[in-house]
């Protein structure tokens, strides 16, 4: 699976390479009416690297080579235009504003962001999503829960997979599995080749020894949990059991991560602390001019290993309270408060914490002490996020943007659901996984600042 998702990202980032060079080729051709000597063409090609390179992340970080989920799906355009245009101005910018990548005619730049932009949306909204639909690997779902029926509406909805579910069986079903007509009839007639089954129910561990006779008919197996976490980069909570947490969230030590993620900390963090300094005077008459009350708050926090500690944040509220959710109380967001938050600017000051090793610039977000009880006491296993130092943005901040359903802000449903995109990040935690993390928040940072 994996494997597959690395090989769709790999075509993707070819196809965008390629087209960017035929659209600068096209557009020198139409400039000049002809292609211009080798010299000349190669030197418009070196000048329009760094726009190529510039255009390839401006794709990840708004998620272009990520695996698009149905409920992503229908953003695409919409996602692919917004990137163009980000593309554009990116090209404008460099060309008019670095003599060493200017050109001459400026023609050609703008005659090859309008071709581009045709080009690559036709790519990736017609032509990409039709290579290889036709060769589909059928397959039987034996599983439970609602993470079956998200996967099964996700996979069979969605060309980016290389398999379609043809069959589903339910083990919480009251009826006996009957393994010679649930199974393997179905498995014969309907010409499947791969079975997704959760190996870790009773029921399912009932049927293995017949399950296992199939594998010298060539029928592959895969493991319902780790599918489901490869297509949704989270864990599916409803199939876990203590095991899955001793197989998966042991901690042994990663010194040389441990270390450079330290280092990386106190760096960025005191280069950020200089445009908290720069922002503080603006707030400070935000917040003065509205009730006169304080600048900062101080609020505890739960750290690693369940340790509180203190953190600061620029006042967004009335007042300060702890172990409570908005609109549990008469307390209220103010209306310079309700800008910081939208911005994250009442988050500056927490800098010095991530400063002082207190908390992580990337990890699972802190809960404020009092909540985390309440937490605890409504969610299994919800204590295991404390395993790790937690961060000022974290997985669950950049992915729960795309969660499926109506979940409310601030509710134990939607703490599940962050919880398991934090378990998904304490499992797979790397500077790769980080690096993601960062820049997927400067992308929801500037967008939530109209930029």
């Amino acid at each position: 699976m994996n494997m597959s998702n690395r090989r769709d990202s790999l075509v993707l980032f070819l196809g965008d390479f390629l087209l960017f060079t035929i659209s600068l080729t096209l557009a020198v051709f139409i400039r000049y009416g002809r292609l211009p000597e080798e010299a000349l063409f190669v030197s418009y090609l070196w000048s329009f690297s760094i726009i190529f390179v510039a255009s390839a992340i401006v794709f990840f970080i708004v998620g272009l080579y990520d695996k698009h989920t149905v409920v992503l799906k229908g953003n695409l355009p919409q996602i692919i235009f917004r990137a163009q245009l980000a593309n554009a101005l990116i090209a404008i910018i460099i060309f008019y504003l670095i003599p060493y990548f200017g050109i001459t005619p400026k023609t050609i730049l703008f005659l090859y962001i309008f071709i581009s932009f045709l080009l690559i949306s036709s790519w990736r909204g017609y032509l990409y999503p039709r290579l290889g639909v036709k060769n589909k690997q059928k397959t039987f779902l034996i599983g439970r829960g609602q993470e079956t029926s998200e996967l099964l509406n996700e996979v069979n909805n969605n060309f980016r997979y290389g398999f379609t579910i043809v069959s589903y069986l339910d083990l919480d079903s009251d009826d006996e599995i009957d393994f010679q007509n649930d199974i393997l009839n179905k498995i014969k007639n309907e010409g499947i080749s791969l079975v997704i089954v959760d190996l870790h129910h009773d029921k399912a561990a009932s049927i293995l020894p017949d399950l296992y006779s199939l594998i010298f008919s060539g029928v592959v197996f895969i493991d319902m949990r780790a599918v489901y976490e490869d297509i949704f980069d989270r864990v599916p909570l409803s199939l876990l059991e203590h095991s899955w947490f001793l197989e998966n969230m042991s901690l042994s030590p990663h010194p040389f991560y441990d270390l450079t993620k330290r280092i990386m900390d106190i760096i960025l963090s005191a280069l950020l602390l200089v445009f908290f300094v720069v922002v503080t005077p603006f707030v400070f008459l935000a917040i003065k001019i509205e009730d006169r009350g304080p600048i900062f708050i101080t609020q505890r926090r739960v750290g690693k290993g369940n340790r509180p500690v203190t953190i600061y944040k620029f006042r967004s509220m009335q007042g300060n309270e702890e172990g409570v959710w908005i609109g549990e109380t008469a307390n209220k967001v103010t209306k310079v408060g309700k800008f910081l938050r939208y911005s994250r600017i009442d988050e500056l000051p927490q800098l010095w914490n991530v400063f002082r090793g207190d908390i992580s610039l990337i990890g699972p977000r802190p809960d404020v002490v009092g909540l985390d009880q309440r937490l605890i006491s409504a969610i299994p296993y919800y204590n295991t996020r404390y395993l790790i130092k937690p961060g000022l943005s974290g997985w669950a901040q950049i992915r729960q943007i795309y969660q499926p359903g109506n979940i409310s802000p601030q509710s134990v449903d939607e703490s599940t659901a962050r919880l398991a995109y934090d378990l998904y990040y304490i499992e797979n935690r790397s500077f790769v996984l980080d690096i993601k993390i960062a820049l997927k928040t400067l992308k929801i940072l500037f967008s939530r600042l109209g930029i």
